[in-house]
């Protein structure tokens, strides 16, 4: 059983990765431009922490839905959403109530980071943009 479901690994590494990165993208769009309707959110000020945010999501989560320098894209993500993390959820509320990410509203901020990072040391899988890219050799270390 266990070796015919990792033949689909890489299958669903990708879709992880597409997915991951369609709801990034969209935590992006509903900062900077209210879309999807619904969020608390107006438009930020231009160069702002949170129009930062935006940017980030967007951009990078737009690379890493492709899966175009899939690495680097997902390695700036994964230091966003810890940047999120500790600056805009974890001193949400007292402690000890506000160390546990349930209360502070910081689950998906962890979840992506971490995410991301799984796909800094990953990969993309198929289906990206990096796999039909020529490979170099790095040297060894």
């Amino acid at each position: 059983m266990s070796e015919r479901l990792s033949a689909y690994a890489p299958t669903f590494l990708a879709i992880l990765r597409i997915m991951t990165a369609l709801l990034f993208i969209e935590h992006g769009t509903q900062k900077l431009f209210g879309f999807p309707p619904g969020g608390s959110m107006t438009p930020p000020e231009t160069l702002s922490m949170i129009w930062w945010a935006g940017i980030i999501e967007i951009i990078p989560g737009a690379l890493v839905l492709v899966g175009l320098f899939t690495r680097p894209a997902a390695f700036i993500a994964a230091g966003e959403m810890a940047f999120a993390y500790w600056i805009g959820h974890f001193p949400r509320e007292p402690l000890p109530e506000g160390f546990f990410p349930v209360n502070n509203d910081g689950d998906a901020a962890i979840l992506f980071c971490f995410v991301f990072l799984y796909l800094v040391f990953a990969g993309p899988g198929r289906w990206s943009i990096d796999e039909r890219l020529p490979q170099r050799d790095e040297p060894d270390a």
